[in-house]
């Protein structure tokens, strides 16, 4: 398989193995491993192991309106014609909140939006049947764009710093953490311009407070101090990221140690790592679990990350254990990968990929 360029192309270092080509740290090579009965799974779910918590709230302050389409061949200096266009609300809360949805769950989504493409991600988001929590900003959402090249199966992925919002924009997505007693809050995604770095750490204490459990996926500075303020209940970096976090190539201990180290200084409960074609790996302080990459045939790197920490915080939500929630997330960032363009998984393909999983295990 030719590889795709990942969303996070600059946290791409060499060590272990090159990440993988599917972006998010999956690795997804040709998968026959599904029967056609397998996509036919009833709507069921067992919920029965504890009482579960049930209200999520995703925050987005850096959404996008992700376009995708196909051509033929992408070539510099020439017109490219393109196929297939389509276009979906994105960026990480976004998507982690269209996951939870498509598996059965009901999350509140808290988002920032302006301008001309806000209209246009508002009226997105409206078709979702989400609940919505906007607030404006000047500047408009930015786009990002993702072309298929069919003659040589590459991805190429185009995604913007995106808009500059104002402290005052902000604040009232601050406030609104101190009221609004969810059981869990996802931060997912890059922030945007002119927004501090410490954005997400000031997030941490109002949700914990109200008993929450406060979940990160970002990366850079932004991490490194939620991380450094601590009480973070899970967060899910990719192998370039957490190497970047650590200042220094990783092999697989080093991976497994420095997770351990942030555990136990009480920078985060849970940390889930995608390790490329060595699967992923849950670390905290009952459980060393590495599972193996689930192989499929893989049409688009959008949203693997995303669709994976929307698995797992939907399945806790469920009273599921860490365990089973994090099998679950790994099953939904390979189900991702299946779908085209900007789609993410659907609820049929990540339950027969945990499904199959399971088989494999007993």
């Amino acid at each position: 398989m030719t590889p795709v360029q990942s969303r996070d192309a600059t946290d791409e270092v060499e060590s272990l193995e090159p990440l993988s080509p599917i972006g998010e740290g999956f690795s997804f090579a040709q998968f026959t491993g599904l029967e056609n009965d397998h996509r036919l799974l009833q709507n069921k779910w067992d919920t029965s192991e504890t009482d579960p918590m049930t209200k999520v709230l995703c925050i987005a302050l850096n959404p996008t309106i992700d376009v995708s389409c196909d051509a033929e061949r992408v070539q510099s200096m020439h017109k490219t014609r393109t196929t297939n266009q389509r276009q979906d609300p994105g960026g990480g809360g976004v998507n982690v909140a269209r996951v939870i949805s498509e598996l059965g769950g009901d999350p509140e989504l808290t988002y920032l939006s302006g301008g001309a493409t806000g209209i246009l991600l508002d009226a997105f988001l409206a078709e979702t049947g989400i609940a919505l929590r906007r607030f404006p900003i000047s500047n408009p959402v930015r786009m990002a764009f993702a072309v298929h090249e069919e003659t040589s199966g590459i991805e190429y992925r185009f995604v913007p710093e995106g808009p500059e919002v104002a402290d005052g924009e902000l604040q009232p997505v601050i406030d609104l953490l101190g009221e609004a007693g969810a059981d869990y809050v996802v931060a997912s995604g890059s922030l945007p311009r002119g927004v501090p770095e410490d954005t997400y750490a000031k997030m941490i204490d109002p949700v914990v407070q109200r008993g929450g459990r406060f979940v990160i996926d970002t990366s850079g500075p932004a991490l490194k101090t939620a991380l450094d303020h601590g009480n973070v209940f899970l967060f899910k970096p990719s192998l370039g990221e957490l190497q970047k976090l650590a200042g220094r190539p990783l092999d697989e201990d080093g991976v497994r140690n420095f997770a351990k180290e942030l555990v136990d200084k009480g920078a985060a409960e849970n940390v889930t790592v995608t390790l490329g074609t060595k699967g992923a790996l849950l670390v905290n302080k009952e459980t060393v679990l590495r599972v193996p990459a689930r192989h499929v045939a893989a049409k688009s790197a959008v949203g693997a990350g995303d669709s994976f920490v929307g698995a797992l915080v939907w399945s806790l939500t469920q009273g599921h254990p860490m365990e089973k929630a994090f099998r679950l997330g790994v099953a939904a960032g390979a189900a991702t990968a299946l779908t085209s363009g900007t789609e993410l998984c659907r609820r049929t393909d990540v339950l027969s990929l945990y499904e199959a999983e399971k088989a494999e295990r007993l």
